[in-house]
């Protein structure tokens, strides 16, 4: 009994971590879907909202690693582990919110959606695709579905958190192209993000996630009006009240 009841409270708390995070995400986030190019308001706001999504997103696929701290440590070390986890993905939304602004700080008209903007989210998506096949995706796919917990907990989730984003930041990606405000492409990304990292034959699924990013890579390019939950900006107001 002593045995089960480690991992136990260790999923539990994920549990509740988890449903919390979605609580919240959902709330927030209810008609803010501009589609492509979605503005990410100011940074406060959007790292409130990013941190919370990625709690949302990455904690399920991290109950593997998670349970194998909670068996090393009791209590706090695993809430250090995610924090240290967490962090790293909060560093990775930082990179995409600064690329952002640099993107938008120039004359980018041609990336509007009646000219290249379908093009260009195609691209990223046909491209998350092709990185899907590539012995870098493969081998951090392979660490961060085996963790080694190591040394001091926070740590240990800053590696894992490492190898997490050089598996899933290709599929992270594609949210941003889809609408990174979306509730519906969030669902479907975290998913396919957790089959790959938790599911026995996790590995294999690569190559039908490659096909299908590339053929909505595809269809996003040439005819976004007919792919289902894809909003396209312009297509709707958000009712958004950012703290620029």
């Amino acid at each position: 009994m002593s045995v089960l009841a480690a991992p136990m409270r260790t999923l539990l708390l994920l549990a509740g971590l988890v449903v919390a995070a979605w609580a919240v995400t959902v709330e927030r986030m209810q008609g803010m879907d501009a589609g492509p190019g979605t503005d990410l308001g100011g940074l406060g706001w959007y790292l409130g909202i990013w941190v919370t999504m990625m709690a949302a997103m990455m904690l399920p696929s991290e109950a593997p690693a998670a349970v194998l701290v909670g068996r090393l440590t009791r209590g706090l070390p695993t809430l250090i582990f995610l924090a240290g986890y967490l962090a790293v993905w909060t560093a990775y939304g930082l990179a995409a919110y600064g690329l952002f602004r640099l993107v938008t700080s120039f004359d980018t008209g041609w990336l509007a959606w009646d000219e290249g903007g379908p093009y260009v989210a195609g691209g990223v998506i046909a491209a998350a695709g092709i990185y899907e096949l590539t012995p870098l995706k493969q081998y951090c796919l392979r660490r961060c579905r085996s963790p080694h917990p190591d040394g001091p907990a926070f740590r240990s989730g800053v590696a894992n958190g490492l190898f997490c984003v050089g598996s899933s930041g290709g599929l992270m990606a594609v949210l941003f192209a889809l609408g990174v405000m979306s509730l519906v492409w969030m669902v479907v990304v975290g998913a396919v993000i957790f089959a790959e990292k938790v599911l026995p034959h996790g590995i294999r699924l690569s190559g039908v996630v490659a096909v299908a990013l590339l053929a909505l890579g595809i269809w996003v390019a040439f005819s976004p009006s007919t792919v289902p939950g894809l909003t396209e900006p312009g297509g709707m107001s958000p009712s958004m009240e950012m703290e620029q």
